[in-house]
């Protein structure tokens, strides 16, 4: 994949000036005095869809940006070390690619730059997003920006010669864990897409009273977690870890979302004949990354990141979203074909991608996920009523 890449970067020109969206001429930002060194945090997994792109703004913008570097934290762990940084004033992270997870958590204790005075130095969000991911946008609060998007789930993935009759309700899958003891997995959801999209999809699937209030209105949800969780051997700290154990056999069925079924197919870490499926009732938890600032990062650097947002949001650098599927489809903003991406990208969907998701997309309902005080709410009362009882 990242020998594709390179070939594929090879063949692209250097960028020149950050494009214009619209017509839309953005305010000028000042070019830095010396190019800065930038340190890029992932928590979501999302390099493997932009550092491509992150790479291409640094070579084509040396004035501006000596060099990126990039590190990879727990979406749980980040939040406390970058406030702990904060009372220190030495915060050492620039740019943080985060899910709903972080920059719900960052939001909660106020560790993220508000952009809201610079939204001149940034495009008309409205105007370029895919709708969806528009909504998406929201979430942020004028703290982050949406850098890609997907459906997301959520999705069951199981292995047919293993489990030839899936389960096509929740209670069917409730009965089918009952006859196949720690067979079914699913992540820890703080710390994993498809686990969180578990926890906000079944709501909808269980027609609790409230989808979007995980402390008043999801008893039946709770109730049904718990009684799942009688015949679930652990829950694992990341996604990596169920995809895994479903490919080597532990495991027959796993929660899962439209990237987490493509790309373990496509690395080999899930045979290619995995299958997936909806649960009656199901609609879309749609799921986006986002680029945030902690508070700290200097002036400066800040000018830098706003142009490099703008770049992110190109749809150059869009393309490179589809990966080998990860988060697919993958692009946020509007007009970023496959035909775009990266021919290693192409190779890959039309090997592993699957026809039904553009018709479940066009038929089942898109939800938001929870607003960010709701989210960490919901991934509290999960630790405290469902993981505890594994840890």
């Amino acid at each position: 994949m990242h020998m594709n890449r390179r070939r594929f970067l090879a063949t692209t020109a250097a960028l020149t000036s950050v494009p214009l969206f619209g017509g839309k001429a953005f305010a000028a930002l000042k070019a830095p005095s010396t190019p800065v060194t930038l340190t890029v945090a992932d928590v979501a997994g999302n390099l493997a869809l932009t550092q491509a792109a992150l790479q291409l703004y640094a070579d084509s913008k040396p004035e501006w940006v000596s060099r990126i570097a990039f590190t990879k934290a727990p979406a749980p762990e980040l939040p406390s070390k970058l406030k702990a940084q904060q009372a220190a004033g030495r915060v050492d992270i620039d740019l943080v690619l985060t899910g709903t997870d972080a920059l719900s958590a960052g939001l909660a204790q106020n560790i993220w730059t508000d952009l809201a005075p610079y939204k001149a130095d940034l495009p008309d969000l409205q105007a370029i997003l895919i709708p969806q991911a528009f909504k998406m946008q929201a979430i942020a609060d004028d703290h982050g920006v949406v850098v890609s998007y997907y459906p997301s789930g959520p999705l069951i993935e199981y292995m047919p010669d293993r489990v030839p009759t899936p389960p096509k309700t929740a209670e069917e899958l409730l009965e089918w864990t009952r006859q196949h003891k720690n067979k079914f997995l699913y992540a820890r959801p703080a710390n994993s897409g498809p686990g969180r999209t578990f926890l906000m999809g079944l709501p909808y699937i269980l027609k609790d009273s409230d989808p979007k209030d995980p402390e008043k209105g999801w008893d039946k949800t709770w109730a049904y977690l718990e009684e799942l969780g009688q015949n679930i051997e652990y829950y694992p700290s990341g996604t990596t870890q169920t995809m895994r154990e479903l490919g080597e056999g532990t495991r027959d069925i796993v929660a899962s979302t439209t990237g987490w079924d493509i790309n373990p197919r496509v690395l080999g870490t899930v045979p290619a004949e995995a299958q997936v499926g909806t649960l009656a009732g199901f609609h879309w938890v749609t799921d986006a990354h986002y680029m945030v600032v902690p508070k700290g990062v200097s002036e400066e650097k800040l000018a830098v990141l706003l142009d490099l947002m703008n770049f992110m949001l190109t749809p150059k650098a869009q393309a490179y979203a589809y990966d080998e599927g990860y988060f697919y489809p993958g692009p946020a903003v509007k007009d970023v074909p496959l035909s775009m991406a990266p021919e290693a990208s192409q190779q890959a969907i039309k090997e592993f991608g699957r026809p039904e998701y553009d018709k479940w997309i066009a038929d089942a309902p898109l939800e938001v996920p929870l607003d960010a005080d709701k989210i960490v709410a919901a991934f509290r009362i999960w630790d405290e009523r469902i993981g505890a009882k594994k840890t």
